[in-house]
């Protein structure tokens, strides 16, 4: 079976012989017609060939008046010239065409790749990276560069071609004049100014705003060439501007709300350890040794905030705690003791109703009392099947506990601690956990040493 392609090459070496043979018997109107063809099968073709059709029969028509018979009129004349504007015409319509075409198809192939870098772009930083890939992929310009602003200086943050040398670079006045940092015009001309003029002769600049048009950086285009950009590619180039714009204002939108909602947990995570804590900075001293550990376990940021967040809220369930069994100062009798551990079922159904709260933030909450060797509260799992912020969060709480004093102990040692935080691994914690922490624990020794 043929492929179109090759349909398409038979027919134009069929065309090619029929104006060979209309020429040759002098039969105008059958040249007209191969041409026509010819110029049909080569639109949109590259190099040279897309000009086979009124090449080819100007070349028939030459040959025809020199070879023998009736003589050329001045009607057949002006017939010629119409059919050679009529196929330029049509050549040149083919070729933009199929420049459109070739757009179109950039278009959409960029946005596919696009919208799945954004769509997986976790910071800003990644969100930008994506937005200037896209608009690399349509080869709109050879030298593109993206400028934002840090701590109040425009930076290039994101970069391609001629650009890519300059990443990361700092732009200033080059004047030292104090004009406004946000200032697109003057941003624009110190980026432009690092490239050679060679890389410059063409440029274009399209700002990028967030949301309530809260400005956001500036895009650079820049071409070696002198083809100035078209209202198709600056269109295209603005579209984009405002798509990145939306996925940067989307993106800090979801920042200030994280950054809230920490800081209302942490807040909520003080005023409990008001009721709870006489001496203070429990909440604080178990957040931050239990986000050194995850990190030094190699946790990711969501699963280090999850845990951030439950070792802020882990003993919520107390304010349901009475004072007299809360604040008692001695051991607990055993239905004191069964009253104290309801604090943890207590806290994970308050949390209930906050659902921007992950999953293993409520796992904390409900699991921060369970033992590896499953002799805890309040489900008695053992082992893997205590979540893993519970199980992390479990040892830190225990040694600040124990080094700490409470109602109903004095303080210990801290070497006192880390003996009995390495006595209970396989028991009370994870051994892996355990190890990490020692480890953990001995650097931070070292490092106080030295200096």
């Amino acid at each position: 079976m043929f492929q179109p392609a090759l349909w398409s090459n038979l027919l134009l070496v069929a065309s090619a012989g029929l104006l060979g043979y209309a020429t040759a018997r002098d039969l105008q109107g059958l040249m007209i017609a191969a041409a026509l063809l010819l110029t049909a099968l080569t639109l949109g073709r590259r190099g040279p060939l897309r000009w086979a059709g009124p090449a080819g029969y100007a070349a028939a028509f030459v040959v025809a008046l020199v070879l023998p018979g009736p003589a050329t009129t001045l009607f057949d004349l002006l017939a010629a010239l119409l059919t050679l504007l009529t196929l330029g015409v049509m050549t040149l319509s083919g070729e933009a065409n199929a420049r459109e075409l070739t757009w179109q198809r950039n278009t959409v192939a960029a946005l596919r790749a696009g919208s799945e870098r954004l769509a997986d772009a976790r910071d800003a930083e990644a969100i930008i990276r994506a937005g200037i890939s896209i608009l690399d992929k349509l080869q709109v310009a050879p030298n593109l560069a993206f400028v934002a602003y840090r701590r109040g200086t425009p930076h290039i943050l994101a970069a391609t071609g001629a650009f890519d040398a300059f990443l990361e670079r700092p732009i200033h006045p080059s004047d030292n004049d104090s004009r406004s940092v946000q200032a697109d015009h003057w941003v624009a001309e110190e980026v432009l100014a690092l490239l050679d003029k060679a890389q410059r002769r063409v440029f274009h600049v399209a700002p990028v705003y967030g949301r309530a048009s809260n400005h956001l950086g500036v895009i650079i285009l820049t071409r070696p060439s002198q083809v100035p950009f078209d209202e198709d590619e600056k269109g295209v180039v603005g579209a984009f501007a405002r798509l990145l714009g939306a996925q940067l204002g989307q993106w800090h939108a979801i920042r200030d709300l994280r950054d809230a909602n920490d800081l209302t947990l942490r807040s909520l995570g003080a005023a409990l350890e008001r009721r709870d804590d006489d001496t203070g900075g429990h909440t604080t001293r178990v957040v931050g040794m239990s986000v050194r550990l995850a990190r030094r376990l190699g946790w990711d940021e969501d699963q280090v905030k999850a845990l951030r967040w439950g070792a802020y809220l882990h003993d919520l369930g107390k304010l349901a705690i009475p004072d007299d069994v809360l604040h008692k100062r001695g051991p607990l009798n055993p239905d004191e003791r069964r009253v104290i551990q309801t604090h943890t079922v207590i806290g994970y159904d308050m949390l209930q109703d906050l659902h921007f709260l992950p999953a293993e933030t409520l796992d904390l909450v409900r699991y921060h009392h369970e033992r590896w060797d499953g002799t805890g509260y309040p489900s008695g799992l053992r082992g893997q099947n205590i979540p893993d912020t519970a199980r992390l969060f479990t040892l830190i709480d225990v040694f600040d506990a124990l080094t700490n004093a409470r109602p109903y102990k004095p303080a210990w040692t801290r070497d006192r601690a880390l003996s009995e935080i390495r006595s209970q691994a396989g028991r009370q914690f994870d051994p892996q956990y355990v190890e990490a922490f020692l480890r953990m624990m001995a650097e931070h020794d070292d490092a106080h040493l030295v200096s």
